[in-house]
């Protein structure tokens, strides 16, 4: 595959650079929206806070919704690419596989039939969904001789994810009380949300981000095929397995603080690829950073289409992720 940056040196300058660009869209995703507050006023409120408004509005709001954004845009770009390799499919992402909405149909559910419940609930809730949904796609997927194939497992998430969005608009249609409290957390959204809940799902992502840099070295001998990975020693069973636990563990996280963002996970590993090539020990890092960089710009984007309402944040990465897939789509591009 092409890769556009030769050398180590240039990949760290150019991840470096990345990294600058993320921290400079999380500053701008605290001063800009309905209310643009100055930079002053953001070094302020955390040096010397004094309860106005705007510094209100940056503690409880910005800084939240700026982080959550950065954490589910990593975790759903690493987990897009660990599937990539591991199924050898460019579609590959948990939106595509049925992991989010997975996901998102266990959430539903206890929401309609509990009462209000804890985040670190609903983040285990979210777990559950992310692995029976992901259980299910590797299954179908493998049916058959010739087990599991791109296509197959392509055809299986796509089954999967029809059946649990059907059934989850059916609760929703049924239960006033579900519609009410997830519609638009359901479309995908990071407004309205607090520290609290990011700090409940965050050390699962990090410790999921972690092994996938860990991992990442095996899924390198793992892209090469089943059988070239068997011959050179690795056990590929345990090396799938331990990246379907991260996947789980990044996608789950992921839905229960922002809902199902989709396309994250399957923009950012095909850039990625194409900066850095094949080794899994550069994609790793610059999905993270990349798919971090790329939820807070749409984020920030959002807020200005429709000024002074706000689109929900799932909404821009469709509007710049279907264009993308029906190019990857055509292209038919591998993954090795």
């Amino acid at each position: 595959m092409f890769n556009l940056l030769h050398r180590t040196a240039s990949k760290s300058i150019v991840l470096i650079a990345a990294a600058l660009a993320l921290a400079a869209a999380v500053a701008a995703s605290i001063m800009f929206g309905v209310t643009s507050i100055g930079l002053d006023q953001v070094i302020a409120s955390f040096i010397a806070f004094d309860g106005s408004n705007s510094h209100i509005i940056i503690q409880s709001t910005r800084v939240p919704r700026a982080l959550i954004a950065a954490a589910v845009g990593a975790s759903l770009a690493v987990a897009g690419a660990l599937m990539q390799a591991v199924t050898r499919n460019p579609l590959a992402s948990p939106s595509l596989f049925g992991i989010n909405a997975g996901a998102a149909f266990f959430i539903v559910v206890s929401t309609a039939l509990f009462s209000a419940l804890e985040m670190k609930t609903y983040t285990w809730i979210a777990f559950l969904g992310a692995a029976l949904s992901a259980g299910i796609v590797y299954l179908l997927g493998s049916l058959g001789r010739d087990g599991l194939t791109p296509l197959k497992i392509t055809l299986a998430g796509s089954a999967v994810t029809a059946f649990f969005a059907s059934i989850t608009q059916g609760i929703l249609l049924v239960s006033g009380k579900a519609f009410d409290q997830v519609l638009v957390w359901l479309v995908g959204s990071v407004a309205d949300r607090t520290l609290d809940m990011l700090t409940a799902v965050l050390p699962y992502m990090l410790a999921a981000l972690l092994g996938a840099l860990l991992l990442s070295p095996h899924i390198n001998v793992l892209a090469m095929g089943d059988d070239v990975a068997s011959g050179l020693g690795q056990k590929t069973a345990l090396i799938k397995g331990l990246a379907a636990v991260v996947i789980v563990l990044l996608s789950g996280g992921s839905v229960a603080v922002a809902g199902p963002v989709v396309f994250v996970g399957i923009i950012v590993p095909h850039i990625a690829r194409y900066l850095v090539g094949t080794d899994y020990r550069w994609i790793v890092p610059y999905c993270a950073v990349l798919g971090a960089l790329l939820l807070v710009a749409a984020d920030i984007a959002s807020r200005f289409v429709a000024m002074p309402k706000e689109v929900p944040v799932g909404v821009a990465t469709a509007l710049i992720g279907v264009p993308f897939f029906v190019y990857i789509a055509r292209k038919g591009g591998g993954v090795s």
